[in-house]
């Protein structure tokens, strides 16, 4: 079990004396040192990011899909004795926290998702398994840094220039590609259950994060919003990864977001 932890337990506000935890949960080939920005624009409010399986000081870890996945994060929260928490999750990270949060785990109040995507219907699934087993093929078998070098020219990365596409493949050459090839074939879109019409009946507050860059996700939160109106979208001026391109707008936000009136979150 290997996590992060930064900043001093935060407070519920005081409707509730019970002390509750921010979880943030990182993308594919991320890390959780990759909320760090973000955390250190949040020095009241504890804050437990966690590295996913597969990633990080976890890479020996391995899932056999979202069911596993989300006996591990209980096994997480558990062994940090958090009881009462809000979770937030980018792209992967997103969909874990999503599948978590429709299995109604006891203590969870709020969720926030930043691009994530919520399901694809039935019929769509098989043909993106096989798209994802040809990204966990290259990262098993071909040299890191070119598998990289092409990952970060797909269309959810477009706003990366030559510069942060270069930086950010320097930032991930320290994965491992047979435990990132064994995660991406476990939790491949294809794999995961369609979750908005859960969605579209949860009462836990869901808070879903978009960049105006990032058309398909974006496109998507838009959807989402207009078809679920419980759902809180919130639009930013940028692409897929918003707390590490705007961590500071990203920390503003969240502050605001874990200081919720109580009776605005779910038990």
């Amino acid at each position: 079990m290997i996590s992060r932890r930064w900043g001093p337990p935060s407070v519920a506000p005081e409707q509730s004396p019970l002390p509750r935890s921010l979880v943030l949960l990182h993308g594919l080939l991320g890390d959780a040192a990759d909320w760090q920005p973000v955390i250190d624009r949040l020095p009241a409010i504890r804050c437990v990011a966690l590295d996913l399986p597969g990633h990080g000081c976890n890479h020996a870890v391995r899932v056999n899909g979202f069911d596993e996945a989300h006996r591990w994060l209980c096994d997480e929260l558990a062994a940090h004795d958090i009881e009462h928490y809000l979770l937030a999750g980018y792209s992967l990270g997103g969909r874990l926290a999503l599948y978590h949060a429709s299995r109604s785990p006891n203590g969870l109040q709020a969720l926030l998702l930043e691009n994530c995507h919520p399901g694809l219907p039935a019929a769509e699934r098989a043909a993106r398994i096989a798209h994802d087993e040809g990204w966990a093929m290259r990262f098993e078998r071909e040299p890191l840094a070119d598998v990289l070098a092409d990952w970060y020219r797909q269309g959810v990365f477009a706003d990366l220039d030559e510069t942060a596409r270069a930086r950010q493949i320097a930032r991930r050459l320290g994965n491992r590609g047979g435990a990132i090839a064994t995660m991406l074939r476990a939790t491949s879109l294809g794999q995961q259950p369609d979750l908005a019409p859960w969605l579209a009946k949860a009462e836990l507050p869901v808070t879903y994060v978009s960049g105006k860059r990032d058309q398909k996700f974006h496109h998507l939160a838009c959807q989402l919003a207009s078809q679920h109106r419980k759902i809180n979208h919130l639009v930013l001026d940028g692409g897929h990864n918003l707390h590490a391109s705007q961590p500071e707008i990203f920390a503003r936000f969240l502050a605001k977001w874990v200081n919720q009136p109580e009776e605005k979150s779910h038990d």
